[in-house]
């Protein structure tokens, strides 16, 4: 609240002194790091009430839609439909055979 008084203070006195010099500028610009500073302050105020999240528990999909023992890094690797069926069906132990 502070910041933001004296960003609007500064403000006014830049309006009403119309000064071009070197101390119009250093006024100018301290008067932009504390708009700066207001604005952090209430965007992190905003943030601090927001509740954290709560953890929810996972919830598992149907059997045939979630490759087991497959890690994320694998998933972004394959990236048809086709290899992960292919692991999908190594996994469930079908030795190769394909109704294709």
């Amino acid at each position: 609240m502070v910041a933001a008084l004296g960003a609007l203070a500064l403000l006014v006195m830049l309006v009403v002194w119309r000064r071009q010099d070197l101390l119009g500028v250093v006024l100018a610009l301290f008067c932009v790091l504390l708009t700066m500073v207001a604005g952090v302050s209430v965007s992190a105020a905003r943030q601090g009430d927001d509740p954290e999240p709560v953890d929810r528990p996972f919830a598992a999909g149907p059997p045939e839609l979630m490759p087991y023992g497959i890690d994320a890094d694998t998933l972004e690797a394959l990236d048809s439909r086709d290899a992960l069926r292919a692991v999908r069906d190594r996994r469930r132990g079908l030795g190769g055979l394909s109704d294709r």
